[in-house]
């Protein structure tokens, strides 16, 4: 494929709750380019994206995947994103590298609690996005319902630029109401109202088409489109358009959008200054993925800016690297190229340390590019090998390399293995990951939450000597340490005066502090909510030193906890359950009973949802006592709410 022009270019993710139709919408897309000549399907395990043997097993995605196509002389980059909330480390990684997203929606459940959240990871990296209501053809299908629900819960300002042809089963296509053609007869005075309230939304956002539509009292094709895009890509408003991905209604449309609306490389700010998006600029290339196959070790990575040949040398933290292959991805298969440029997401061969979220650029200009954020882990299991122990810990490491938001660790008191993760779910995956690609016999215990713990009531004046003599230099640090509690997370500040602790002690002080919050004194949990405040301190003319300082502040800190009043606090998650209606009340009993706060239902065609807050210890089996309870018919959803005083 030759190199297009960057404006011609567009790498967008696909966002959804999980069964919103991500991957239908995915494939639909590549039928309708050319790409493939067959649509795979989601409940027949032969999609693209969905490649893995764990995804065709259980009907979801769990791994992104990277697919392009061609349309209308634009070359696009898909990445199909996981929907399941255990899996949204990998819908981090992807908004990271990615210039629009495609956010999919059910025309029955509306804004979903996952919904939610890849709504709010898209707005921390400032994407741009476009919206797809799909699933129109299902009963109980509402396209206005499900744009108040985007509007109410997301707050966005919606611009539908389609009408739906028919209803429910009878839904047949969607009329453009940009440049309305071929109008069905009993559509064509709601087609105009539609239009004209296009037009007046787009103009209370727009100052050209308002200008427009005060002069004339309509705003043209041509303003409408140009408008639309600005919108866009300011982040003011939000194109809505619908479809049903399976019966392959609505996809063109949603092409022509994506070319239409969402940016090219071109169209967002430089990822620097000083590396614009140009392939003659020094290379920047960020690593968003590692994959370990059989043929060897993958780099994903998103060119920023620059060229990246085949045998060209990089460097990543000072170590230097050489680039062995080129290849563009298409799901699970690569063909090799000679470059990449600015704009591009492949993947390369030849790195052997580069991790996640590493900068990969030229020896002799250096860059360093912000990585994904990596959420923190909620649920243990401990893990070890009936046989071929070694092997396993290189596995785990293996697995921690490819995905960041697992963490092993050996349990200093029980010299267990413990590998931690967002979720359920998402530790099955990693385990039977183990058994299937590395064929070990792996024994699991029964999950265990990640607590915290935090200040309650703190301590005043808490002073700390740190002196040590050994016959060589010595090691002096007096400190002097004000604890109180905070509204999250961890706060430093300093109130010497006088210069009685130099600027670069007061620094290795607060290091100090922050090694005393891994282990806390209740049940050596991480502490988390408190403000530590040096307000006073020593020092020697020989014996002081940073290390002196930093130990001071850590055991300082471990001595001031044990003297304040702390509470245990543990994870809770927001869970959205679904079920037919007449079986709500035995739900509402099970979650009272799991120490969960419901904050409301809603009764929906067919269904009811209960939303409650649930102690993520409290969910372990629940999926099973589910269905149980309602003959299989009963489904949850959970995503992470943070941290709650635990009994």
């Amino acid at each position: 494929m030759r190199t297009p022009i960057l404006a011609t270019v567009r790498n967008l993710g696909i966002l959804a709750h999980v069964d919103a139709g991500k991957t239908t919408v995915t494939e639909r897309i590549l039928h309708r380019t050319g790409t493939t000549h067959k649509t795979g399907e989601v409940h027949d395990g032969t999609t693209v994206t969905d490649f893995d043997p764990q995804e065709r097993d259980r009907g979801i995605t769990i791994f992104a995947a990277a697919v392009s196509c061609t349309w209308d002389g634009h070359r696009l980059t898909l990445i199909d994103t996981p929907g399941h909330v255990d899996f949204t480390a990998e819908v981090e990684r992807s908004l990271r590298v990615l210039d629009g997203a495609v956010a999919v929606f059910d025309a029955v459940a509306g804004v979903e609690p996952q919904s939610e959240t890849v709504w709010r990871q898209a707005d921390r990296y400032g994407v741009p996005r476009i919206a797809f209501v799909n699933k129109l053809d299902r009963a109980g299908a509402d396209l206005d319902a499900a744009v108040a629900s985007i509007r109410a819960r997301l707050h966005p300002a919606p611009l539908v630029v389609q009408l739906p042809i028919g209803r429910e089963d009878g839904f047949t296509g969607v009329v453009d109401l940009v440049r309305p053609r071929d109008v069905p007869d009993d559509l064509v005075a709601e087609a105009r109202r539609r239009r004209r309230v296009l037009e007046e939304a787009v103009a209370e956002l727009h100052p050209v088409a308002l200008d427009e539509f005060c002069a004339t009292g309509t705003v043209s094709a041509e303003t409408l489109e140009k408008a639309l895009r600005e919108l866009t890509l300011s982040g003011a408003g939000l194109v809505v358009l619908c479809g049903a991905a399976y019966r392959d209604r609505g996809i063109e449309p949603l092409l022509d959008a994506v070319v239409a609306y969402l940016p090219s490389p071109a169209d967002v700010p430089p990822v620097r200054p000083d590396r614009p998006a140009d392939p003659a600029a020094p290379l920047a290339a960020l690593v968003f993925k590692v994959v370990s196959t059989a043929t060897g070790r993958l780099t994903y990575l998103r060119v920023y800016s620059g060229t990246l040949r085949k045998g060209d040398q990089v460097a990543d933290a000072g170590r230097v690297e050489r680039i062995a292959r080129v290849l563009r991805v298409q799901a699970d298969r690569q063909s090799e190229v000679d470059s990449a440029v600015a704009g591009d997401i492949v993947a390369v061969a030849g790195p052997k340390a580069a991790r996640v979220g590493a900068t990969l650029c030229a020896p002799g200009a250096p860059v360093l590019l912000e990585p994904p954020v990596t959420a923190d882990p909620v649920v243990s299991v401990a893990i070890e090998a009936r046989r071929d122990g070694d092997r396993l810990t290189e596995a785990l490491a293996r697995l921690a390399e490819e995905d960041p938001s697992l963490v092993v660790r050996v349990d200093p008191e029980t010299g267990q293995t413990v590998l931690s993760g967002l979720g359920e779910l998402h530790l099955e995956v990693a385990v039977e990951k183990l058994r299937r690609d590395r064929g070990l016999e792996v024994v699991v215990g029964r999950p265990s939450v990640a607590y915290r713990e935090t200040v309650v009531s703190g301590v005043s004046g808490l002073v700390y000597r740190h002196v040590k003599q050994d016959g060589g230099a010595g090691q002096f640090a007096h400190v002097v340490l004000d604890v109180a509690p905070a509204a999250d997370g961890f706060e430093f500040a300093s109130a010497v005066v006088g210069g009685r602790v130099p600027r670069e002690y007061v620094r290795a002080v607060e290091a100090g502090c922050r090694d005393a919050l891994a282990e806390g004194p209740l049940g050596g949990h991480p502490v988390t909510g408190l403000r530590v405040t040096l307000t006073d301190g020593a020092t020697h003319p020989k014996d002081s030193s940073d290390l002196a300082f930093r130990t001071a502040g850590r055991l300082g800190l471990r001595e001031a906890l044990r003297r304040s009043v702390l509470r245990l606090l543990e994870p809770v998650a927001e869970v959205s359950v679904t079920v037919p209606p007449e079986a709500v009340g035995g739900v509402l009993g099970d979650l009272a009973a799991r120490r969960g706060r419901v904050a409301g239902s809603e009764v929906r065609p067919g269904t009811a949802v209960v939303t409650a807050t649930v102690p993520v210890a409290e969910l372990f089996g629940y999926a099973t006592r589910l269905r149980s309870r309602t003959q299989g018919r009963g489904t949850f959803t959970a995503r992470p709410a943070g941290f709650a005083p635990a009994p």
